[in-house]
């Protein structure tokens, strides 16, 4: 019986202390629609672009590599044994190299038209290779050197004679 007369009391007990004093409608509403803002008009007119000129990167050109030397490395038949007079090319490319260690070059085996395709493919591989080796022994990092062949495939020059057979036999170095 004392429990239902209390039961209201405290009940009007508890809502009176969970009440704010804020008043729910004196809240501040803010507006978060976008609004249109129209672009600003120059004063005066501007004539001059303001786009900066581009360098050109001498690192990404294609034909980058040491000025004036030569880029083919010439063999003789059935050989890949780099001559004496190359070896002035493979120092002053595998110095360049050396100095610009972000350049890649492509050592690119060939072969004249003698012989089967297979023996071409190994023969301009081992060509490319022996480029490599050298180029490796002056100091160039492995990763910046790669040797493909291309046996017989691309020959410099067209013939069957001993002239054209002499510049198909070589290794071009290419710079990518």
């Amino acid at each position: 019986m004392m429990t239902r007369r209390f039961l209201p009391l405290l009940l009007v007990a508890v809502l009176a202390g969970c009440s704010s004093g804020v008043k729910l409608s004196d809240v501040p509403v803010e507006d978060k629609s976008g609004v249109a803002v129209a672009p600003q008009q120059p004063t005066t007119p501007d004539t001059q672009s303001r786009v900066q000129p581009v360098q050109a990167d001498l690192a990404t050109d294609p034909r980058g590599g040491p000025a004036n030397v030569a880029r083919i490395v010439y063999f003789d038949y059935d050989s890949f044994v780099i001559k004496p007079e190359a070896q002035a090319i493979i120092d002053a490319h595998a110095r360049y190299l050396k100095a610009n260690p972000q350049r890649r070059v492509s050592l690119e085996g060939h072969t004249d038209e003698r012989g089967g395709r297979e023996y071409n493919l190994a023969l301009g591989q081992k060509r490319a290779e022996s480029v490599r080796r050298a180029m490796a022994l002056l100091g160039v990092q492995d990763s910046q050197l790669e040797a493909v062949s291309f046996g017989k495939e691309k020959p410099a020059a067209a013939g069957s004679d001993e002239a054209s057979w002499a510049q198909n036999r070589r290794v071009e170095i290419a710079y990518r």
